[in-house]
């Protein structure tokens, strides 16, 4: 599958990175470059996109203004300078956004976070007859089990163990499992049923996009918090008091 790819930045240099970065990656194809959001809107309304990649602060028409334009939105991944845009990007359910300075390996995990979405929603409508069982049972997959649950992959159906979960991400619909020995697990499942059905006192959601094991965790800082493995994963400031207690149990030594 190929991917139709529209870059919009109004920085030369970003924007010829972008498109040297891209021009790397197998299974995707540049079909727009545009200079400011209103050139982009018009290549929008006239051609299918797959992948839309845009800076936020350009002339005429912002990156947030141009998908807010948007009857159909492409998967988007904003690329900015300014992170303070970042909960307003995500509340247009973009499915990544990279600070500047644009580095190859942080923008390349968000282009496969954006094949591995449009991948699953591909297999999902292509059965639209019963488009509507298939979310019925997606919705239900994960159940509760003494040691481990099960999820519907591409492949099949993989069991998993509740202790082997590190952190589970969200990219739309869609939500993607780490487990110990970095294996990822991609299922038709969102980050809200994910949270209805998996253990509570095991498993917080801490962040619009994440959820974690809290046994997983060895450090809470002013917003992150640290696993075994050393990953770093965003806590909301809500969430952070609340897995402060859940985990220490108002058990921490003081002066």
């Amino acid at each position: 599958m190929i991917y139709r790819c529209l870059v919009a930045d109004d920085n030369l240099i970003d924007r010829d990175l972008i498109v040297k970065y891209l021009s790397k990656i197998d299974g995707i194809t540049i079909a727009a470059v545009c200079a400011d959001g209103f050139e982009a809107s018009k290549v929008l309304a006239d051609q299918h996109i797959d992948i839309l990649f845009s800076d936020i602060d350009m002339p005429y028409l912002s990156g947030i203004g141009l998908v807010k334009s948007l009857k159909q939105q492409p998967v988007t991944i904003f690329i900015t300078s300014h992170k303070e845009y970042a909960v307003e990007g995500f509340n247009l359910d973009v499915i990544d956004f990279i600070v500047k300075p644009l580095n190859f390996d942080r923008f390349y995990k968000a282009v496969n976070k954006a094949m591995a979405y449009l991948s699953l929603k591909n297999i999902a409508n292509g059965n639209s007859d019963d488009a509507n069982d298939k979310q019925e049972t997606s919705d239900n997959n994960i159940h509760a089990a003494s040691e481990y649950f099960f999820i519907k992959e591409t492949n099949g159906i993989t069991r998993i163990k509740y202790s082997e979960v590190l952190y589970i991400e969200s990219i739309g619909d869609y939500s993607k499992v780490f487990t110990q020995n970095g294996h990822k697990h991609v299922t038709l499942v969102s980050l809200k049923s994910m949270q209805r059905q998996l253990p509570e006192l095991q498993f917080k959601r801490i962040h619009k996009q994440y959820i974690v094991n809290l046994f997983h965790i060895v450090t809470i800082t002013a917003n992150d918090v640290v696993l075994f493995d050393k990953q770093l994963i965003p806590i909301s400031a809500p969430a952070r008091q609340e897995v402060i207690e859940l985990l220490t149990n108002n058990n921490v030594l003081t002066r």
